[in-house]
């Protein structure tokens, strides 16, 4: 992992984005008809980590796919240099967004899709590129062993990474090494944007959270989210919500 950097890298790689209002088609059609959509104007990221949160349907993975896109990531995943694709039905967002960035620029990259992350895995084995991975297929290790394995060998540091639902392959233990991974990373001078459920990762100290929900987005504190609220409820009360869920589901 590289040196942790000087006070200068306090800087974001990318400040911040812009919905061209002017340009949009119409915000009844998809995907500006998605609330956080039709409600953007600017959205400001935090230097070090930015979470999207939201319940599914609120446009989080949109909004995240067409930042990588901005960024000239590939809208399935992988690096700058990853470029295949399996399906095109990727939103034209990204051709309505206006990005500002800071002076510096990044050396690596990286956008992981949960939900694309095996066809990234198999690019990666066809061009034979799986050293930068620890030296072995991302197809030979176990879903979450790869995710790690992601974040280990292949994020350098002094980079902005875009992470949509990296918990998908992780139990709870491993999305605390994760978050102990993106730890070292922001401290190599790294940006995260992370769209996730998980309440464990949502905890990291410091982030920016921002909640999309049917009024749009706005941000909003770690207890205010209803990861929190919902996960403490439940392990603080558990006998008590199973038997009002359970019967509530058998009337």
């Amino acid at each position: 992992m590289p040196a942790k950097p000087s006070q200068l890298d306090a800087l974001p790689y990318l400040r911040e984005i812009t919905l061209l209002r002017e340009q949009v088609p119409s915000f009844d059609q998809y995907p500006f008809s998605l609330p956080a959509v039709r409600s953007l104007h600017t959205l400001t990221f935090h230097p070090h980590v930015t979470f999207l949160v939201g319940e599914n349907g609120t446009g989080k993975s949109t909004l995240l796919e067409a930042i990588a896109q901005l960024l000239r990531f590939n809208a399935e995943g992988g690096s700058r240099n990853v470029r295949f694709t399996t399906r095109d039905t990727h939103s034209e967002l990204y051709n309505h967004l206006k990005m500002v960035r800071s002076f510096k620029m990044p050396t690596d990259g990286y956008f992981l899709r949960a939900e694309s992350f095996y066809n990234v895995a198999s690019y990666i084995d066809d061009v034979e590129v799986e050293g930068s991975y620890g030296g072995k297929s991302l197809h030979a290790q176990s879903h979450g062993e790869s995710f790690l394995a992601l974040l280990t060998q292949r994020f350098r540091g002094n980079g902005i990474y875009l992470l949509d639902e990296p918990e998908a392959a992780l139990s709870p233990s491993r999305q605390l090494s994760a978050m102990a991974v993106i730890h070292q990373l922001v401290q190599a001078d790294s940006q995260f944007i992370i769209a996730t459920h998980s309440p464990i990762l949502l905890a990291y100290p410091g982030a920016k959270i921002v909640l999309l929900d049917a009024d749009g987005m706005h941000e909003t504190a770690y207890e205010d989210t209803d990861h929190y609220r919902v996960t403490r409820d439940f392990l603080n009360q558990r006998e008590r919500m199973l038997k009002v869920l359970l019967e509530e589901e058998a009337e």
